[in-house]
């Protein structure tokens, strides 16, 4: 990409009682955040639309707009949302663990993670499915042979899957370096999402927003003039 576009980082939406990763948006939160885009007449859009907007030169009203780990309430909460405003986004899947649930996060309140079926009527509504890795596991830890393994097995479990080729990655906890880059473009992605800024931010480190339930309209506001504020900077 050919300028840091903003990139809105979701997880879950859902109702909830307790959420001490502060992961979770309820759907009346995730609504008003979706309407208030649209109001301004900016686009929600999946990574892959984005990026082919902005080789375009059509990129200048829209936002991406990502979900990580693929819970089962991206199909049931977020999806109808997004196709009521013509909308569409990126769903980051942990490969390994489709149909099951955040073992990654044993301690915290558990979230069930969507299956094939769901994927697949995801994918059919126009959401983009990458890939988030195989087990969920800091990248950064692993041995070179290892860190392959999540990256390539998981690019083909969701590419059967979906019957779609998968271009995009996120890194798990937003955990990079060069040579995680270095690996993710090595295995035949396009592109991949960090969460900060860092010496890696490029094409495949895009920095993202982060979008929680105490983010009403103003906040929102506040987080889009920061991003271009930055963006001008750079520039």
């Amino acid at each position: 990409m050919t300028s840091t576009p903003l990139i809105l980082m979701y997880h879950s939406v859902a109702k909830y009682e307790y959420d001490p990763l502060h992961i979770t948006v309820t759907p009346e939160r995730f609504s008003e955040q979706m309407r208030w885009l649209a109001g301004r007449g900016l686009r929600g859009v999946s990574l892959r639309d984005l990026r082919d907007a902005q080789a375009a030169g059509r990129a200048r009203r829209l936002v991406g707009l990502t979900f990580d780990d693929g819970y089962v309430d991206f199909a049931a909460e977020a999806v109808p949302v997004l196709v009521r405003y013509g909308f569409t986004a990126t769903v980051f899947v942990v490969a390994g663990r489709i149909g099951g649930h955040n073992a990654w996060d044993a301690e915290y309140p558990r979230k069930n993670l969507m299956d094939h079926d769901e994927l697949s009527r995801v994918a059919r509504a126009g959401m983009e499915i990458g890939s988030h890795s195989v087990r969920h596991a800091s990248l950064p830890g692993l041995a070179d042979h290892g860190l392959e393994l999540e990256l390539t097995v998981s690019k083909e479990i969701l590419q059967e899957v979906t019957g779609a080729e998968v271009t995009g990655f996120a890194y798990p906890y937003g955990h990079v370096g060069r040579r995680e880059a270095a690996a993710v473009r090595a295995a035949g992605y396009d592109y991949a999402c960090a969460i900060w800024r860092s010496d890696s931010t490029g094409r495949y480190a895009l920095p993202r927003t982060y979008v929680g339930e105490d983010d009403g309209p103003m906040r929102l506001f506040a987080k889009r003039a920061l991003h271009r504020l930055r963006r001008r900077r750079r520039a």
